[in-house]
């Protein structure tokens, strides 16, 4: 669990944190490792060259000292002596702290320590290897066979064991074995060594930072594009969930457009029952009835059945062209918005009779088909309404924009009514609701005692675009 809490949290880290990390846990690893490995060359090389250069100089002042060591198995007293003067004086006696010469069974011939010389030792590695013909050199930062109680007059030695040739033959003979009091070498060393971290550091760091720098801008460009990305995918999930709202109404309105229009059919068909078609059968009654040709009828009894058959014929009329005239929208295809609004209302006047006022501010300037037409029927409606339930008293339309939405309200000052007790099946207001929510539009209805107000709103976008 604690693993993959881990893992989650690294994860969640950005780019370039999990590059300074990881990067700077490798840079480090690897500059101390190179570090340490060109560290090392460079303390092999210079103590070889240190080695051979002290060694040549060697060999230049004591191998004429010598006898031939082929022949000779021991050094004489006078070879004795000038080896202890030239080794205890000069540059070379300043600087050396052991001498030994060896011979190849392991017996030493000669040492600046007397009580060394004549004895036999095992030869060691070193020995060994500079028998075989190679010079051997080995540093120690301090003196370890010095005595223990003087730890201050320790000193840096470097070890050297040089084969000793014979010179016509080229052939070992013995091995000078010299410990070299390494002061300056040391000073050199440290040096050498300091320069060789620096320079490796210098160049990891340096690499490390061209690598961050340009792994910090692919990671602002990555979290550049992500937060880009991210953006997208919000708006898109912002756009699928209005497509799945609109999707919704949209077959909400589809289940109900069936209903609906059977509804609006039957309410026409009961406008026509119930008004122009009582008419037409009383006329048709009275036009039955022995009034008219009965011979005992009088002419001003006539007159009066045929008068009263007319206006029952004319009022069937009149309720047939208002039916039609609620029925057959008027020509808004070229219409404005406060055109489409003046003719609805002045539409409303002139079949009712009751006033209405109107307010109009600004406009949008385009308005699609589907738009006006949804207007039109709102504002009808609901003034229908008004003049049905509210008696159009306080009549009023007004219309305003707020933002980018266009909003309609129409009022009245009627008794008012409870907008719960409206049913599903509700014609008018249902079927209101219904059209502008299929445009992507918003319906209120909200109602007290006095005044009833209608409210409808559809965005600029929708309007334009529906």
């Amino acid at each position: 669990m604690r693993a993959n809490t881990l893992i989650i949290r690294w994860n969640t880290q950005s780019l370039t944190k999990q590059f300074l990390l990881i990067g700077g846990i490798v840079a480090t690893t690897a500059m101390v490792l190179v570090g340490g490995f060109v560290s090392s060359l460079i303390e092999d090389a210079v103590t070889r060259n240190s080695a051979a250069t002290t060694a040549l100089y060697v060999d230049s002042v004591i191998a004429p000292l010598l006898p031939d060591m082929q022949t000779t198995q021991v050094l004489d007293d006078a070879a004795t002596r000038a080896l202890d003067e030239t080794l205890g004086q000069g540059a070379l006696g300043d600087r050396l702290r052991s001498f030994r010469l060896w011979r190849a069974d392991g017996t030493v011939l000669y040492s600046n320590e007397a009580n060394a010389v004549g004895k036999r030792f095992d030869l060691n590695d070193e020995l060994r290897t500079a028998f075989a013909g190679q010079m051997v050199a080995r540093f120690e930062p301090f003196d370890a066979a010095a005595d223990e109680t003087d730890r201050a007059g320790r000193a840096p030695l470097l070890k050297i064991y040089n084969p000793v040739l014979q010179p016509w033959s080229g052939q070992v003979v013995a091995v000078s074995e010299f410990h070299e009091i390494a002061n300056d070498f040391q000073r050199s060393l440290r040096q050498a060594r300091f320069h060789a971290w620096l320079a490796v550091a210098a160049f990891t760091v340096s690499f490390f930072i061209v690598l961050s720098a340009i792994v910090l801008r692919g990671s602002r460009t990555i979290e550049s594009q992500r937060r880009a990305l991210r953006q997208r995918i919000d708006e898109l999930s912002a756009l699928l969930s209005q497509n799945e709202t609109l999707r919704e109404r949209v077959q909400r309105a589809s289940q109900r457009a069936t209903a609906l229009n059977e509804s609006h059919l039957r309410r026409i068909g009961a406008d026509l029952h119930d008004g122009p078609a009582q008419l037409v059968a009383f006329a048709s009654l009275r036009l039955d009835s022995n009034a008219l040709v009965s011979p005992s009828t009088s002419s001003a009894a006539r007159e009066r059945e045929i008068i009263a058959i007319k206006a029952s014929l004319d009022e069937a009329m009149d309720e047939i062209r208002t039916i039609c005239s609620g029925l057959v929208l008027p020509q808004i295809e070229a219409a404005s918005l406060s055109e489409i609004l003046e003719r609805s209302v002045q539409a409303h006047k002139q079949r009712t009779g009751s006033a209405v006022d109107l307010s109009i501010s600004a406009a949008p300037d385009r308005l699609s088909p589907s738009a006006k037409i949804c207007i039109y029927r709102f504002v009808q409606e609901a003034l229908n309404n008004a003049y049905r339930h509210g008696g159009g008293v306080g009549q009023r339309v007004v219309q305003t924009m707020e933002g980018d939405r266009v909003r309609i309200e129409v009022a009245d000052s009627g008794p008012g009514f409870d907008p719960g007790d409206i049913q599903p099946t509700s014609l008018g207001l249902a079927g209101l609701r219904e059209r502008i929510e299929s445009l992507g539009g918003a319906f209120e209805v909200s109602s007290s005692n006095p005044g009833t107000v209608v409210r409808m709103s559809l965005s600029s976008e929708e309007i334009g675009q529906a």
